[in-house]
């Protein structure tokens, strides 16, 4: 446009040329160097501005590339905010899932705690049950090792009450005489025997020997007695209360010599001649200390002048070992 309008300023000069004077065109010209240099300062301007629009024109363009850019950018943003919030809100329920969970566990865990406090408490518990059980196993262990050894002693002495009765019954035989003249009496409580005799059974008045027809019973009485292997045998002299007097007093000063002399000399004959174990026999005298019949009358004071073979247990251990062997 601007070189279309210098082209028609030349013409228009060279149409007026012919008829203006030389200061006119002189003038003219000039004007026209300044209005070329004007047009040509125009043309460069415009071309700078061409250049800069240019410029600009790539810079918008680069702009606007950015822009797509940076606007893709900010959308794959915007997705990857959407997928991280997704994943918070994931990760949110994930974590009060987890804290739920936890929660259930920690639950669980005092359970657990309180159920192992429970146990340990019930292990105390049995621990003491089988303590007792086994303090309760060693009493009836005991109580039935006491028990069989009762039971044992039990059956000892029922034994010995047995053959005790049988003893009775063949002293009973064999005084059967002096029995019936109530000369002796035999007794028998359970697991005690005792021979009661007179004292004219065996003795003269007086007098500690014993006479022919008292060893004739003293015979049958150690014939008997000699079986009898589970019993002490006491023989025990007795009187009456009349003092010893006249001679008889020397040998004999109280009725203590006269009963303990009269008991010796039975256990002597029962070991010598009778074969009684000696080991089972004892003598002792009582003198008047144990009456069994009252001293006022004589027949009381017979009664009481007596000696007594009185059969005793032993220990009822040492019977049940006898019986185990």
């Amino acid at each position: 446009m601007q070189s279309t309008r210098i082209a028609s300023v030349a013409v228009c000069i060279l149409m007026v040329a012919g008829c203006v004077s030389k200061g006119t065109h002189t003038q003219t010209l000039s004007e026209l160097e300044q209005s070329r240099k004007a047009s040509a300062q125009t043309a460069a301007a415009l071309e700078a501005l061409q250049q800069e629009k240019t410029r600009l024109s790539n810079e918008l363009l680069a702009a606007q590339s950015a822009t797509k850019e940076l606007e893709r950018q900010v959308a794959t943003l915007q997705q990857d905010k959407q997928k991280l919030m997704s994943g918070t809100t994931t990760a949110q329920e994930e974590i009060a899932r987890l804290q739920k969970r936890a929660g259930g566990l920690e639950t669980e865990v005092a359970r657990a705690a309180d159920l192992t406090k429970r146990l340990e408490a019930r292990d105390q518990e049995i621990g003491k049950l089988q303590a007792s059980i086994a303090q309760d196993k060693d009493r009836l262990k005991a109580e039935e090792a006491e028990k069989a050894s009762l039971e044992q002693e039990r059956a000892a002495k029922e034994a010995e009450i047995q053959r005790l009765t049988k003893t009775h019954e063949d002293l009973t035989k064999s005084l059967e005489a002096e029995i019936a003249k109530g000369d002796i009496k035999i007794r028998q409580v359970r697991d005690r025997l005792t021979i009661n005799m007179v004292d004219r059974v065996l003795f003269d008045s007086g007098q500690a020997k014993v006479k022919p027809a008292g060893l004739k019973v003293l015979k049958q009485v150690s014939d008997i007695l000699k079986k009898v292997a589970d019993k002490q045998i006491r023989i025990e002299g007795h009187t009456d209360n009349v003092p010893i007097r006249g001679k008889l007093k020397e040998r004999y000063p109280t009725n203590w010599e006269l009963s303990t002399a009269r008991a010796t000399n039975v256990v002597r004959y029962l070991i010598e001649e009778g074969g009684v174990d000696q080991v089972n026999l004892a003598a002792v005298g009582y003198a008047d200390t144990r009456p069994v019949a009252s001293n006022d009358g004589e027949e009381g004071r017979t009664t009481n002048r007596r000696i007594e073979i009185t059969l005793y247990p032993k220990d009822l251990s040492e019977i049940a070992g006898e019986m185990k062997q």
